[in-house]
């Protein structure tokens, strides 16, 4: 939209935005960095250093490093990652405001250009911002376009012009429209000749800003997805770098990195010692990889409610927490399926397109299971009723014997169970999929898929586009903040159970 009407707002919306921004960031670290007092997670740590007073500056410096680094980020890990135009909240009276000064600008501009002569002052101030606009969309080799736009958009001439009553505002406007057909995206053809069929001064300029203003996001992500291979190859420096100059401002922003993989080595001591752990062939030996590799898995299995999330990982939380909703539903699902092919046996084991069958009715039902509203109870009762008709069904189309009653209400009773975190096919698919998720951790050094556990078949492919990005993302963390880890690890590790931690 025109600046003008923008600056009508106390500031413009960039300088809300801003406003907003700075104020989100410096909340984030207000949350999550304390100020250098001791982590209440330990009991035995040394006490932290007296606290050190930071300036506003230095803590606005700070949250526009984190800010910065977690757009690098987000662009790094999200292939999705697009920038999208900023929409003010309906009915907010920030929106109220934004629509009431842009109608009294056009109003203002039209009853300009219906004074007998009329008065140019605002139009040629737009055509001023047009031509910001549409030179900032050139790249260095769109030298015969720049020299087109210069030379028609000329605004000591058109100034000239508009005192000796010779400016055709008409003309400049379908030039433009001209233009900016050249250098939209093709996406944008038909609204650009939507913009041809305006007839009125008034109504094309203000549909002129509104897709300039799309074009302006268009090129910002066109620019996002030309430096994605490159911020490739950097980004893990930079993230590195960034959350280094962020650690050196805030000493104890790893307390709970530091409890996390404290926590990891208990378990895996305690593991050990029972004689139960999957860390490696040699439970004694906690080697600092398979420390990393059991402490992400535990991400799947954190409580957000009241553990706070690890600093490194930070920026993730959300995707590790979508992947813990994903690995809990698909525990669930497959943990139904095992319990119906158990119950029925070898009556529907070959039975074409049972077994998807099945599982699209189950996923229905758990389609909303992390909402508010969700019954477990509600869902699986409606699961099992649900169930029992589709396999009486399918058992008498090929000649199989009725589903009795007796097995439905066994079927139905063992379906509501799993509701149950203590439930013994609950636990058992639990441990299955975190055995696998684990083994594509320790095998993608390798490139070698890890084999299937018995019983996750039906959800095989779900599974494994889970595990393929559960990977990448620990992986590209390991890449950014393991020099970190290390230093962690050598000194909570003693040298009799991993020798590289006294390196």
């Amino acid at each position: 939209m025109p600046k003008e009407a923008d600056h009508l707002e106390g500031g413009g919306d960039k300088e809300v935005k801003e406003e907003r921004a700075q104020d989100a960031s410096e909340e984030t670290v207000r949350k999550r960095v304390r100020a250098n007092t001791p982590s209440p997670h330990r009991g035995n740590t040394p006490q932290a250093s007296p606290p050190r007073f930071v300036s506003v500056e230095e803590l606005m410096e700070t949250a526009k490093g984190v800010t910065n680094m977690a757009l690098a980020h987000e662009i790094m890990v999200n292939q999705a990652f697009q920038v999208k135009p900023a929409e003010l909240p309906e009915g907010s009276l920030e929106r109220r405001v934004k629509e009431i000064m842009h109608k009294a600008f056009w109003d203002c501009l039209e009853s300009q250009l219906k004074e007998d002569p009329p008065s140019y002052d605002h139009a040629i101030k737009l055509l001023a911002e047009i031509k910001e606009t549409l030179l900032s969309f050139l790249l260095p080799g769109h030298g015969r376009l720049r020299s087109c736009i210069e030379e028609v958009l000329d605004l000591p001439l058109i100034q000239q012009q508009a005192e000796n009553g010779a400016l055709d505002i008409g003309r400049l406007s379908q030039f433009i429209v001209g233009m900016m057909g050249s250098l939209c995206a093709p996406c944008r053809d038909k609204d650009i000749n939507k913009l041809k069929e305006i007839g009125d001064i008034v109504p094309l300029l203000k549909a002129i800003f509104s897709m300039l203003d799309l074009m302006k996001v268009d090129m910002a992500n066109f620019a996002v997805s030309s430096i994605r291979p490159h911020l490739m190859q950097q980004s893990a420096e930079y993230e590195r770098n960034k959350f280094q100059e962020f650690l050196e401002k805030q000493p104890n922003a790893l307390d709970y990195t530091e409890k996390w993989l404290e926590d990891t080595v208990r378990c895996l001591r305690e593991a050990g010692t029972d004689g139960s752990s999957a860390a490696s062939s040699h439970p004694p030996s906690l080697l600092p990889h398979n420390v990393h590799n059991h402490a992400f898995l535990r991400l799947l299995r954190w409580d957000h409610a009241s553990d706070p999330f690890p600093e490194t990982v930070l920026v993730d939380q959300v995707r590790f927490q979508q992947m813990q909703q994903e690995a809990e539903q698909l525990v669930l699902l497959s943990s139904v399926l095992l319990i119906v092919y158990t119950t029925t046996g070898e009556a529907i084991s070959g039975l074409p397109g049972l077994m998807e069958t099945l599982k699209n009715t189950v996923n229905v039902m758990l389609t909303d299971m992390y909402t508010p509203s969700f019954s477990a109870q509600d869902a699986l009762a409606t699961i099992g009723e649900k169930l029992c008709v589709e396999l009486s069904e399918c058992l008498s189309q090929h000649g199989y014997s009725p589903f009795s009653a007796d097995r439905k209400s066994t079927l139905k009773g063992q379906i509501l169970a799993t509701t149950q975190p203590d439930n013994t096919v609950r636990k058992l698919m639990v441990s299955r999929v975190q055995t696998y998720l684990l083994a594509c951790l320790e095998s993608s050094q390798h490139k070698t898929p890890p084999p299937l556990p018995g019983g996750l078949a039906p959800v095989s492919r779900e599974l494994k586009e889970l595990a393929v990005r559960f990977s990448r993302l620990v992986n590209f963390n390991k890449l950014v903040f393991s020099p970190f880890y290390q230093k962690i690890l050598q000194k909570i590790l003693t040298p009799e159970e991993c020798p590289s931690a006294e390196t």
